[in-house]
């Protein structure tokens, strides 16, 4: 079995911290909080449930994927109750983009999106969303990715279908 080199989830907390429906979430707390103490009555303290609510299924949604990088492989156990496993290869890895929103930027949470060749991501993005340390990350697997396709005489080529002129 290969050493992994890297194990981590998407993060609720950076989730909550780090985008606009994170923050309307925990909005909803000082809303209920301060809507029970006003009106002297209970049913204000169901935006208190209802972003209990929202951030357990976020956390159960995170809690259900880990990633796990090695020398050759991006490993993605997924499932709570029923599992399964799939690869990427690294050396399939075409493109590694990072994105992340002025607020993300604060929360220190991005995304990362994979573009390959491998049969898990079928030729569509494969985005992995919220992941704190993106940017370190993903020079760790683009490092990674260039030394997979080292590793294996793995090289890749650019076709492009040149306009002709009329």
């Amino acid at each position: 079995m290969p050493q992994t080199l890297d194990r981590f989830r998407s993060s609720t907390w950076g989730w909550l911290r780090g985008t606009l429906a994170g923050w309307g979430t925990l909005l909803l707390v000082p809303i209920g909080a301060i809507g029970a103490l006003m009106t002297g009555m209970l049913y204000p303290l169901a935006f208190i449930a209802l972003a209990l609510l929202i951030a357990a299924v976020k956390w159960f949604q995170n809690l259900a994927t880990t990633y796990e990088v090695t020398q050759d492989r991006l490993i993605l156990h997924r499932g709570i109750l029923r599992k399964s496993i799939d690869e990427i290869e690294l050396y399939r890895i075409k493109d590694i983009r990072i994105d992340f929103s002025l607020i993300n930027q604060w929360a220190g949470i991005g995304t990362i999106t994979l573009l390959s060749s491998d049969e898990t991501t079928a030729g569509r993005p494969f985005a992995i969303r919220n992941i704190e340390q993106a940017q370190a990350r993903r020079e760790k697997l683009r490092d990674l990715v260039n030394a997979a396709r080292r590793a294996r005489g793995v090289r890749e080529f650019d076709m492009v279908q040149e306009a002709t002129m009329p």
